[in-house]
């Protein structure tokens, strides 16, 4: 679902075959997603979460590390230790888990043979981040710098200094994925969904944004 709903290819072709990139590889998402599985803490009640923004992947996980474990021992080899070893069986029998402890370091590989950058891993008190980064041809519209460059361009200088950051990277993810919701606007650019509905409304009245359809199965179009 993630790399057919959420994530934009980079189309390139080599003669007449056609070749789809993705910004992250299906090998380092599976072992992300997998390594979130087994090393959640279930008593939390706390569902995985995986956030997709313009420029990146996030997979979040309401774990910890073992005791006296850094997130540099982590992303070095270390001896496997889950922290649901009955989950980690379970998937090691259906062979989904090819060898122990080299979770972090086949999601390294997985990026480093695909060209793409390896993903930055934090930890705080609440859990477990991992975060991919997409080169500038992966992002919805291309780098920041570039998006707001090229909003303020088509719709002419005032305008576009009126328009603002928040607002040039809302018509650019329009843009890029015209079903987008509120709730996932909201996410991309960590604002709340009231701020997103106000801002939607000043880009309809000034004639930026229509909305086409009803607010379930519609679609945004960007008018300038």
């Amino acid at each position: 679902i993630l790399k057919a709903k959420y994530l934009r290819a980079w189309i390139s072709y080599e003669g007449l075959q056609r070749i789809e990139t993705f910004p992250v590889p299906e090998a380092a998402l599976r072992e992300a997603v997998l390594n979130a599985v087994v090393h959640k803490d279930y008593a939390s009640g706390i569902p995985i979460q995986v956030s997709v923004y313009p420029d990146k992947l996030m997979i979040w996980n309401p774990g910890e590390l073992p005791p006296n474990w850094t997130v540099e021992k982590l992303l070095d080899k270390h001896a496997s230790q889950p922290f649901n070893p009955d989950v980690a069986n379970v998937f090691f029998r259906a062979g989904m888990i090819e060898s122990w402890g080299r979770g972090i370091e086949r999601i390294m590989q997985a990026c480093t043979e695909a060209g793409v950058p390896t993903p930055e891993v934090s930890c705080d008190v609440n859990g477990l981040w991992m975060s991919f980064h997409f080169l500038p041809e992966h992002q919805a519209g291309g780098s920041h710098e570039m998006v707001g460059k090229t909003t303020q361009e088509q719709l002419g200088e005032k305008l576009g200094e009126k328009l603002g950051e928040n607002r040039q990277h809302m018509l650019e993810t329009m843009r890029a994925d015209p079903r987008v919701s509120i709730v996932a606007l909201a996410q991309y650019l960590g604002m709340s969904s009231t701020a997103i509905e106000n801002n939607i409304r000043w880009l309809k009245d000034h004639g930026l944004i229509r909305r086409v359809g009803p607010a379930k199965g519609g679609y945004w179009e960007v008018l300038k």
